[in-house]
């Protein structure tokens, strides 16, 4: 949650410019600087942190959960103290992802909502106050269900394991588990991951965000939303936020381990009464 307060402006970059294109916003954005620019010029700096409530309890739910889980899975396999094997590995961190991104996708849903308000006309915005009053005001206007539409490509996105290419950059001896490690892994594996998941993710943003118009959704499915996109935007528009999301992955990992270094420190000084204990990077 504390990495996230840093990257919030490029998750509302990466989600603004995916949803350039659709009809009925006022402002439409071509590349991540024009965006930057466009916000600061009609929102202000504090426009740049639009939905940070969404994503600090998004944080909350999917990356707890996913922690969680992955963890206890990990105890339960490792014998003997000898650690799972790499395929078993694999196999953990898409059951945690998984279920870790079912149980986040109601924040999720707010966050996209919250984070596109801004393009459309005042008359058609939403004006969630917050997360919480997003959360409840969907549930009151469009039923609880709504809280998990776009599920599916959420919780595919999330079952890619960004854990196997530390695996990986740890046997060729180039590299020892710590910040650097994780730093170059999530890197490498992002820019992959990246390219292959940016259209499951335009098409999760856009389900997110659909209104009902005369009792029909504008959107029947991801593949409907594909098909849209490429028809009215071109076939590379679904690689649209591109960069912000890519440009988010290190510094998020990179803080992430940073503070959860220092909190590890602090809960065994504070809690256990024992300096001697490091962090546990």
């Amino acid at each position: 949650m504390a990495a996230t307060v840093f990257v919030q402006p490029l998750d509302l970059v990466k989600n603004r410019m995916q949803m350039s294109g659709e009809g009925g916003a006022t402002r439409q954005h071509k590349t991540s600087f024009h965006a930057i620019s466009s916000i600061l010029k009609q929102e202000g700096l504090r426009g740049m942190y639009t939905g940070l409530s969404a994503g600090l309890l998004r944080q909350a739910t999917y990356t707890t959960t996913r922690l969680g889980i992955y963890t206890s899975l990990f105890d339960m396999v490792s014998k003997d103290g000898k650690p799972p094997s790499f395929l078993m590995k694999a196999l953990i961190g898409i059951t945690a992802g998984g279920i870790g991104a079912f149980v986040g996708t109601p924040a999720e849903v707010a966050l996209i909502r919250m984070t596109s308000d801004g393009r459309l006309p005042p008359a058609e915005r939403r004006g969630y106050k917050n997360v919480i009053d997003a959360l409840v005001r969907i549930m009151k206007e469009e039923g609880v269900l709504t809280l998990w539409r776009g599920c599916i490509p959420t919780v595919g996105r999330a079952m890619v394991v960004k854990r196997s290419s530390a695996g990986i950059l740890t046997r060729t001896g180039y590299f020892v588990d710590g910040l650097l490690l994780h730093f170059v892994a999530s890197m490498i594996s992002g820019l992959i991951t990246t390219a292959a998941s940016m259209p499951v993710d335009i098409a999760k943003t856009r389900i997110q965000n659909m209104r009902i118009i005369d009792g029909k959704p504008e959107y029947r499915g991801a593949l409907d939303v594909l098909y849209k996109v490429i028809r009215k935007e071109g076939f590379f528009s679904l690689w649209k936020g591109f960069t912000p999301y890519y440009a988010r992955l290190g510094p998020h990992t990179v803080l992430t381990f940073i503070f959860l270094e220092q909190m590890n420190k602090a809960y065994c000084k504070y809690v256990l009464k024992d300096s001697s204990i490091s962090g546990g990077l």
